[in-house]
């Protein structure tokens, strides 16, 4: 469970592409909502200094790259819903693309410094994926669209989800915690091997919450 626009879930994309390359369990993206539509905020000075600050973290914790070009702009509001309507919008076209997707997504915004709350940039951000332009463009500013992701916010509060990245496995029906925040592969890889003997959920470094910026 996770957010394009979430910095500690760019710091963990290798890791979950780690998992996912694993190929004994699949993996399900599922949008969560970090500041979307009527939770959005502006970005002013105060909110370049935090971001800027989680995001030296999270590069230092993680080895992942970032640039500044977001933290430059004028007129800006962190409005996370289009991205996670894109997420599910790819989902619904090429499902086995989404997990992809969702890291270039993260990539465009945190190294490339493309604006993927403006839906203009989309054209560009989907050429190396097998769908239609025409149609995912339809879909993706369709109301259709747009529930679907905010369904997809729902389900992660009835998990439980209130920080991002979180990873929860799922085995016959049951649920459990893997990690809250940020964790490596070497313990995802221990986790998953051991799971049948419980698991502690662990943020060792960091998530991205609900109820503060990041």
């Amino acid at each position: 469970v996770g957010d394009p626009m979430c910095s500690w879930c760019w710091g963990m994309a290798p890791v979950i592409q780690h998992i996912a390359d694993r190929g004994d369990v699949a993996v399900r993206v599922i949008v969560g909502g970090l500041r979307p539509g009527p939770n959005a905020v502006a970005l002013d000075d105060g909110l370049r200094a935090t971001l800027s600050h989680h995001w030296e973290r999270v590069a230092e914790a993680s080895g992942q790259p970032f640039e500044p070009f977001a933290l430059e702009r004028d007129d800006w509001v962190y409005d996370t819903e289009l991205p996670a309507i894109a997420v599910v919008t790819m989902r619904s076209l090429a499902e086995k693309e989404t997990l992809r997707f969702f890291a270039g997504l993260q990539r465009a915004f945190y190294v490339d410094g493309v604006d993927i709350t403006d839906p203009e940039q989309y054209p560009g951000l989907i050429g190396d994926y097998p769908v239609d332009v025409a149609t995912f463009m339809q879909d993706l500013r369709s109301a259709a669209a747009r529930t679907r992701a905010w369904e997809d916010f729902a389900e992660a509060r009835e998990l439980g989800v209130m920080g991002f990245p979180t990873v929860l496995l799922a085995v016959d029906g049951s649920i459990q915690v893997l990690s809250r925040g940020y964790a490596g592969a070497n313990y995802f890889d221990s986790a998953l091997a051991h799971w049948v003997e419980g698991v502690q959920p662990t943020s060792a470094d960091g998530a991205c919450s609900i109820q503060s910026p990041c």
